[in-house]
């Protein structure tokens, strides 16, 4: 049975595995280095817990906090974090080697919009039947599509050739 992020807390009290330990007081100053029961009895006079905040040192660091106010501030501090980070899609354009100047020029278009608005776009030449004896065909299509929104997009992966399908990346300048 495996625990998932969300559930797994940060050791504090008795859960604590280590000897000896350094303790920070709630106000921020050093305590010094002690052993961990004699950390946890602290603690528990102050009516706080004992909260391992950086297992990896030597000794590692403890703090003596409320849990569940920083368990709370931290929750909170995450969901905002996850509201900013921004989200890139990756949005599809297909085109034929049989294509005309105004639907070439309407999907360009179009792939402009997804750029504009932060989209990665991979554009695909699809070819039907004996289509892929022109892949050379195919290959013009996406260098023109390239250089048309060269001034807004960089391409992030080359023409490449995957079965019946040649396809690339572009992304948004930075």
């Amino acid at each position: 049975m495996s625990i998932s992020r969300k559930t797994a807390s940060v050791p504090r009290n008795e859960e604590i595995t280590a000897r000896s330990v350094r303790v920070i007081d709630e106000d921020g100053s050093q305590l010094g280095v002690m052993p961990t029961r004699e950390a946890v009895k602290l603690a528990q006079e102050k009516e706080l817990d004992l909260v391992l905040v950086a297992p990896n040192s030597n000794p590692p660091v403890t703090r003596i906090m409320d849990y569940g106010k920083f368990k709370y501030h931290k929750d909170r501090k995450d969901r905002e974090a996850k509201k900013k980070a921004k989200q890139t899609q990756l949005k599809q354009m297909k085109f034929r080697i049989k294509i005309d100047e105004h639907d070439f020029q309407t999907k360009v278009g179009r792939i402009r919009d997804f750029l504009e608005k932060g989209s990665k776009v991979r554009v695909v030449i699809m070819f039907r039947g004996r289509e892929i004896v022109f892949a050379e065909k195919g290959e013009e299509i996406l260098n023109r599509v390239a250089a048309e929104l060269e001034e807004i997009s960089d391409v992030d992966r080359s023409p490449k050739l995957e079965g019946r399908d040649m396809w690339m990346l572009l992304k948004p300048k930075a």
